[in-house]
């Protein structure tokens, strides 16, 4: 499941949310209303020309997107509406696409290619940096095992996620011929499927990306020797040497640190940690300790940039390095919304918040030109018989320097 930067958190513990548009029916499928829009204008000074890339007519539900190094693709993870009365796949496939432009704008994608095995659970896909054709995700490659699920609960449990511990992570090329799958419409998929694991480690092993060189592999390792005896796993974040084939620990605290992601330069990381033991979520950046070949080791400063009530999650730094975009319940548990921050605490430490909809906004991601926003968001269409839209990828326009004016105005200057 989704990753897990705690993506199963949003597409999963969100399922009891509601929405409170006006809607109507069309074919089958409700349509939101021009009166359910109002985030279009509340958002406006900073997120602008919305567009919706996954449909609910395709995918039941969709989310944790990135882009590759030059704009023009998308990796994500979603579950494709099953034919006929079948159930939908418990777990996420992953899919990558082209962008489709006009006039030198985002405004879609073309049809998804799905990249991983049949029946296997999926999560956090990446693209390398300099090699335009290679993504990595986690991968069980076959399906999990339903008896070696450790899982991770909040409070009544609607917020629960899984940790399959067949979870490795997987690279491999996306240029071979795509052939459509033999039963399977609306999406091609890939053959051979790629299932080239990067490193053998035991035990659920994910949440990766390449460092802005491609040499490193930045992850979380779900240590069981540590996990408590209700199963709630205690993970660390490592960096892998693809050259020496070294892996060294970064963060090693108590409790679950994890979704980390490298900065511009790579002389930083952000992350989320639940390692207060209260299960609430805090995000902390750090700066890394590098060897001769500029390969991180360790960490030499760690920082917490928030320690409140809420569940902060899904750090994503903008690509010049100064902020962070991140989902939190802030707002409420049942209307998690995108919030930003400063990455440098002595700037303050008083976030602003960026989405403005009645349903879920998370898993946020800035494009490497620092021109779009793209996110996880249940704003979309309402699909008959269900009470909630489903979660699916949007991408927006946004306005960096709108984002730091209402950091100073927050942070008193």
């Amino acid at each position: 499941m989704i990753g897990i930067r705690f993506g199963v958190l949003a597409l999963v513990g969100l399922a009891g949310l509601g929405c409170s548009a006006a809607a109507q029916s069309h074919n089958g499928v409700i349509q939101n209303g021009p009166a359910s829009e109002g985030w279009r204008q509340a958002e406006a000074s900073i997120l602008t020309n919305h567009r919706q890339l996954t449909s609910r007519g395709m995918f039941t539900r969709a989310g944790e997107a990135y882009f590759n190094a030059n704009s023009s693709m998308v990796i994500f993870q979603a579950t494709p509406v099953p034919e006929g009365d079948a159930a939908p796949s418990p777990h996420y496939e992953m899919f990558v696409a082209p962008f489709t432009n006009n006039g030198g704008t985002i405004d879609g994608i073309s049809t998804p290619i799905r990249v991983s095995t049949g029946g296997s659970a999926n999560t956090c896909g990446w693209f390398h940096p300099t090699q335009a054709n290679i993504v990595l995700f986690g991968s069980t490659i076959e399906p999990p095992s339903a008896d070696n699920v450790p899982g991770y609960q909040r409070g009544t449990g609607r917020y629960a996620w899984s940790f399959p511990t067949e979870m490795q992570i997987v690279s491999g090329s996306i240029s071979s011929t795509i052939i459509p799958a033999e039963g399977e419409t609306g999406y091609h998929a890939l053959r051979p499927a790629i299932t080239d694991a990067v490193f053998e480690k035991p035990g659920y092993t994910a949440e990766a990306s390449w460092s802005p060189d491609g040499r490193t592999v930045l992850y979380a390792q779900v240590d069981e020797a540590k996990s408590d005896a209700a199963g709630r796993p205690d993970a660390d974040i490592w960096a892998y040497d693809t050259e020496t084939g070294t892996h060294h620990p970064l963060v090693e605290a108590s409790g679950y640190d994890g979704g980390p992601f490298f900065n511009h330069d790579g002389t930083k990381i952000c992350y989320r940690s639940d390692r207060a033991g209260n299960n609430l979520l805090q995000l902390f950046v750090a700066d890394l300790e590098l060897n001769e070949d500029g390969v991180p080791v360790g960490i030499t400063k760690e920082t917490q940039l928030t320690d409140n009530e809420h569940v902060n999650w899904a750090p994503y730094w903008h690509p010049d390095g100064d902020l962070l975009v991140y989902a939190t319940s802030q707002v409420g548990h049942r209307n998690y919304e995108v919030f930003a921050i400063w990455a440098d605490a002595s700037k303050g430490t008083v976030p602003v918040r960026l989405t403005e909809s009645d349903g879920a906004d998370v898993l946020p991601v800035f494009s490497p030109d620092g021109k779009y926003l793209m996110w996880t968001a249940q704003r979309g269409e309402l699909a008959e018989g269900e009470q909630r839209p489903s979660s699916q990828l949007w991408i927006a326009e946004v306005d960096s320097e709108a984002i730091r004016t209402k950091l100073r105005e927050a942070n008193g200057g």
